[in-house]
């Protein structure tokens, strides 16, 4: 098959997972081109100034695909003026109650509009998030295909041992308010550990930090399907995260982590100190999680998904 996969950036969240998609098909022969398309690094000008440009890219693009795959709402502009026999948007986590979170009610409510016609332009719609997809279908209607995002175990494999430093702490991710970067900040100095952050290393490094780490914190205020939880369970390294978005399908409260609510600080410094001691919780919980990732998202169990998602839709 032939692909065009479109996205704002090919890393992080979303970017990665369709960067890593696109890998595995290329490995298995089929033609995956990468629609890189500059926009203007300014927060309230990159998704706007990225639709605008990927739609002149697609209206003025002679090549025709098998399937045009976008991911996330802006890609679906590019999307629907580039040739394709069929259409595919991702989406992971709700787009319009994102931006309602983190913009103007201006800039929400043009997000809201162009969310639901772009919807519309796509032959099929998936998500990676349980959570999502029921949002999605009771809220809006739409019918979404569940499809994990995986984990790359052979390159996950390749991350060197490292020496473990004693009670270090780890938040992994971008420094935004979505994902509650702040409120790990604010009880920092009531932790009984040391807190690094990684928020802007490349990704073997961040591994690398990861693998070090006695604990991950994932304090989000919202999210999907959280991949640097997925990489701490093939590591085993322990997670406390909120119970938010699709986090409760991967964090299973007592049996793959700890989940407490968003915004708890009281209980988040006490669920930290607390499993930092208990070297007993702390392996059953990693023996749990490794067990579930392996079974269920890495590209092995879940690349056959994919491919039967696209041969259906071009039957």
């Amino acid at each position: 098959m032939k692909f065009l996969f479109i996205s704002p950036r090919f890393s992080g969240g979303i970017g990665g997972h369709a960067s890593m998609l696109a890998e595995q098909l290329q490995n298995i022969g089929h033609d995956v081109t990468k629609m890189e398309t500059p926009h203007i690094p300014i927060k309230n000008l990159k998704n706007p100034s990225f639709a605008i440009l990927g739609t002149l890219k697609g209206i003025m693009s002679k090549e025709k695909y098998d399937i045009v795959h976008a991911f996330n709402v802006p890609s679906a502009f590019a999307m629907h003026y580039t040739k394709g026999k069929k259409k595919v948007l991702s989406i992971h986590g709700m787009f319009s109650e994102q931006v309602d979170a983190l913009h103007s009610k201006t800039i929400s409510s043009l997000a809201s509009r162009a969310e639901s016609k772009s919807l519309t332009w796509a032959d099929g719609l998936t998500t990676d998030s349980k959570t999502t997809q029921k949002i999605y279908k009771d809220k809006l209607g739409f019918n979404f295909e569940y499809l994990p995002s995986a984990i790359d175990s052979s390159k996950l494999d390749k991350i060197n041992d490292v020496k473990k430093n004693e009670k270090q702490i780890l938040y992994l991710g971008r420094n935004s308010y979505e994902k509650g970067i702040d409120i790990l900040q604010k009880i920092e100095s009531k932790l009984d550990g040391n807190v690094v952050y990684c928020t802007n290393l490349s990704w073997d490094n961040a591994m690398i930090e990861l693998k070090k780490s006695s604990l991950l914190v994932v304090p989000s205020r919202m999210e999907s399907l959280p991949t640097n939880i997925k990489e701490a369970f093939y590591f085993k390294i322990p997670v406390i995260a909120t119970k938010v978005g699709g986090i409760p399908e991967l964090v299973k409260n007592n049996i793959t982590g700890l989940l407490i609510p968003p915004n708890d600080t009281q209980n988040l410094i006490e669920s930290i100190n607390s499993l930092l001691d208990d070297n007993k919780k702390i392996n059953q919980f990693t023996s749990n999680a490794y067990e579930f990732i392996r079974n269920n998202m890495t590209w092995n169990t879940v690349l056959s998904k994919y491919i039967n998602f696209y041969e259906n839709l071009l039957k």
